[in-house]
């Protein structure tokens, strides 16, 4: 069985997929963001997914992209916000290396965009945001080896602090 190097994982905005495509191209392996596995999959984009069959059908398929990633993977895998919501996904996290990338809500907002599309931030979208990360902060916590703070810093700052939390090393170190 394969498994990714590093997964990461955090609330929408703290960078998941801008640090994790840094941190493959450092690394020399491959990116992989399972929320794009489940656009793939279904055909469509993910609040589309919300709107036509819920969100209970859309965190079956993110826990399949997950289930799927996580066997198939070996470079750096970001997760969607809300896959650690599932049981069955934090017990798979378990056995891999998981930061998570905390961001303040400043700092989310700014990077998320008020407008953007996502369906759980659509209606009032900094006390949503706050909402989520009160149900899925001790969540993150429990799936991680490390936790990096992104707070002030730069994507490559943050990824430097993840290959520093995992003791990872650059192909040519």
């Amino acid at each position: 069985m394969t498994a990714p190097l590093v997964v990461l994982v955090g609330p929408p905005g703290s960078g998941k997929s801008t640090v994790g495509r840094d941190l493959a191209e450092r690394l020399g392996v491959g990116f992989r963001d399972t929320d794009a596995d489940v656009e793939r999959s279904a055909g469509k984009p993910i609040p589309e997914i919300f709107i036509d069959e819920g969100e209970p059908h859309f965190r079956e398929l993110e826990a399949a992209a997950v289930r799927g990633a996580a066997r198939s993977h070996d470079g750096v895998l970001a997760l969607g916000g809300g896959a650690v919501m599932a049981e069955a996904t934090r017990e798979l996290l378990r056995e891999l290396p998981v930061v998570f990338l905390e961001v303040p809500l400043a700092d989310a907002v700014h990077r998320v965009g008020l407008d953007a599309p996502r369906p759980l931030l659509a209606v009032n979208p900094r006390a949503r945001w706050r909402e989520l990360m009160e149900a899925r902060r001790p969540l993150y916590l429990e799936v991680a080896t490390a936790v990096v703070d992104t707070a002030g810093r730069t994507p490559g700052q943050v990824a430097d602090a993840v290959m520093e939390a995992l003791e990872l090393k650059t192909p040519h170190e």
